[in-house]
């Protein structure tokens, strides 16, 4: 489990680098960015990692036998708002964070339906990241103004690029882990 918690925190620590110690990564210029890219690559490894190894001992929750319907919903919809969509379709382009929001939509709609410890610590954490982020970059950021107003068919293409996408990452999390769409 500790590989596990070391990896969300190296998430979380990565992303907050920037607004948590402006002084220190603003002189690193770019190969600031290269430091953050191996650090992320990095906590993904170790989630990846330490929530395989993690012991599943105590289910904490179960979810019911519809869940996974609604997790899927939810976690299409996640892919949607991660999508350009709402920068450049109509729909949510007055949404502020739609990546972090889609992001913690992902994260609470699999904490969910896995009610183990290791799924509480990977998904929960991230879900608290996600909104904590959202928190401190408001702060440093003050008031926003949406961009232009794009159009309900660019909200079409990129829904319909979100459910092939959907597909894929299922087929793809079926070989690696449970498969999200039964069977």
């Amino acid at each position: 489990m500790t590989i596990l918690v070391l990896g969300v925190l190296l998430w979380a620590g990565a992303h907050f680098f920037k607004r948590v110690l402006p002084g220190v990564r603003e002189p690193m210029g770019d190969k600031g960015k290269g430091l953050v890219a191996i650090a992320l690559v990095a906590s993904i490894v170790l989630m990846v990692i330490g929530y395989q190894a993690a012991p599943v001992e105590d289910v904490l929750w179960v979810a019911p036998s519809f869940a996974k319907h609604i997790n899927n919903l939810a976690v299409l919809f996640a892919i949607f708002l991660m999508s350009p969509a709402p920068r450049k379709g109509k729909l949510f382009n007055g949404m502020r964070h739609p990546m972090l929001i889609g992001f913690a939509l992902w994260a609470g709609a699999h904490l969910w339906v896995n009610g183990d410890m290791p799924s509480l610590v990977l998904f929960g954490g991230l879900l608290v990241w996600a909104l904590a982020e959202i928190v401190v970059i408001n702060k440093a950021e003050g008031p926003w103004t949406p961009t232009e107003t794009g159009s309900i068919a660019k909200d079409g293409m990129f829904f319909g690029a979100s459910i092939i996408l959907m597909g894929v990452i299922g087929y793809i999390h079926g070989l690696v882990g449970p498969n999200p769409f039964g069977g």
